[in-house]
């Protein structure tokens, strides 16, 4: 276990200095000390989303293995702030069960992105499938400056 956070994984871009995300640092969690999601929860908890702007919408992508839909919650907030958060639970134990490895991940996760101020709230697009979870933010059209050309009297 390393003692150092991992502020500079290997994401494409940290959301620590994403000005648009709104994760919070935390590091306790990172560090994994005793009763915070460290060990197998943290991957899951800390799910990584790609987030790509087209010139007709913001479009969020998330991998999500084994969720259903149902399981999966999309909401918008005040503010512009698009919130992508669910579960994963752990498989119920039977005491005649043994286990020799337990490595797929769970529990709670819950990112949020606050948005541009083109983004059109109200028009918001989810969709789930071979679980991946694309989330559709339109955007409202640019508007080109009107040019208008001036006489030159003489």
């Amino acid at each position: 276990m390393s003692l150092i956070p991992r502020i500079f994984g290997d994401r494409r871009s940290s959301s620590m200095f994403d000005p648009f995300s709104i994760d919070v640092f935390d590091s306790f969690r990172e560090l994994g000390f005793p009763g915070t999601n460290s060990g197998e929860t943290s991957a899951f908890a800390n799910t990584r989303i790609d987030w790509k702007e087209t010139p007709e919408a913001h479009v969020f992508k998330a991998d999500l293995p084994g969720l259903k839909k149902e399981e999966v919650k999309v909401e918008v907030e005040e503010d512009r702030v698009l919130q992508i958060s669910g579960e994963r639970n752990v498989e119920k134990e039977d005491k005649n069960d043994k286990w020799h490895r337990v490595e797929r991940s769970s529990g709670k996760f819950m990112r949020r992105f606050r948005l541009p101020e083109n983004a059109k709230m109200d028009q918001v697009k989810a969709s789930m499938e071979n679980g991946v979870l694309t989330v559709t933010v339109p955007k409202d059209e640019v508007k080109k400056p009107e040019v208008k050309s001036i006489d030159i009297s003489g």
